[in-house]
């Protein structure tokens, strides 16, 4: 499996605690970056994400979730996070599986 599919893996098992569905699934995830580290067989991550407001209440938590699948991944060195807010998530950025899963609630 690729270092990529496996940050994926990860993240899809973090959830927004006011929304039954996980981050990646949510849209919050804009891109995963993946490049080869100076160390050996190593890959240096960067995942550039937003909230679903720039006043979410969990933000540091869901932001400390995301830089805990670097201590499960061993062929990461570096991971970075970065929270941007343009654009602004919206619905639209949801997966149809997360819409789907929203809708069986309404």
């Amino acid at each position: 499996m690729e270092v990529k599919e496996k940050v994926i893996e990860q993240l899809k098992q973090i959830y927004d605690p006011e929304i039954p569905v996980d981050i990646y699934e949510l849209g919050l995830v804009y891109s995963i970056k993946i490049d080869k580290s100076m160390h050996d067989g190593l890959f240096d991550v960067n995942i550039e994400m937003t909230l679903t407001s720039p006043g979410c209440p969990v933000a540091e938590t869901l932001i400390g979730q995301v830089y805990n699948i670097a201590s499960v991944i061993e062929e990461i060195n570096e991971l970075q996070v970065q929270i941007v807010f343009d654009p602004p998530w919206n619905q639209s950025l949801m997966s149809q599986n997360a819409k789907d899963i929203l809708d069986s609630f309404t």
